[in-house]
């Protein structure tokens, strides 16, 4: 979720085909499909997960999302050490069905119990799985990568992206002085 700003229900959904996963270099995710959890009266089907297109996007509609080699490294040795499910999804649980959002938050607070200090921990501090993603996307604007890229590979629309996260780029006035400079001189 953090190296592809991936909702939680894009990720669990994610499947073998999506990938190009070349053995070195950048990959790629092709997204297509999301399986949000909505509870067995809300689905057609009567099951826990809806299988739908891209949030705000056409049934159809593929968002392509370039992937940096360390999270291509990591998806081709999930792949190697447990395969897909029967229907090509990378992550199952161990029935083959998809992976819930109270399991992939019960591993998540045990991962932060592991990783944070006990102060981190009482905080707000990547408090759930979904702030991977917004750690990605914050990432991204503080690295320079243009606001319209950003919107792109996350899935929003450049007005989304800078009302939901101007304020998350930190030592912005320098670099800006710096370009400005750069641009006059």
């Amino acid at each position: 979720m953090y190296y592809a700003a991936l909702r939680p229900a894009e990720a669990v959904n994610l499947r073998e085909a999506d990938c190009e996963l070349p053995a070195t270099r950048w990959g790629r995710i092709h997204l297509s499909k999301t399986t949000p959890e909505v509870g067995k009266r809300y689905t057609d089907s009567g099951t826990l997960h809806d299988d739908k297109g891209l949030k705000h996007r056409p049934d159809d509609e593929v968002r392509p999302v370039p992937i940096p080699p360390e999270l291509v490294t990591l998806l081709r040795w999930h792949l190697g050490e447990f395969g897909a499910a029967s229907d090509g999804r990378l992550f199952r649980q161990p029935n083959g069905r998809i992976v819930g959002s109270s399991t992939y938050s019960q591993v998540w607070q045990a991962a932060r119990a592991i990783a944070f200090t006990p102060a981190q921990v009482a905080s707000p501090l990547a408090g759930r799985p979904y702030d991977l993603r917004h750690a990605a996307v914050s990432l991204w604007l503080n690295a320079g990568v243009p606001a319209p890229t950003v919107a792109r590979r996350a899935g929003h629309s450049v007005g989304v992206l800078l009302r939901v996260y101007a304020n998350c780029i930190d030592g912005d006035e320098e670099m800006a002085n710096q370009r400005i400079s750069s641009a006059l001189g």
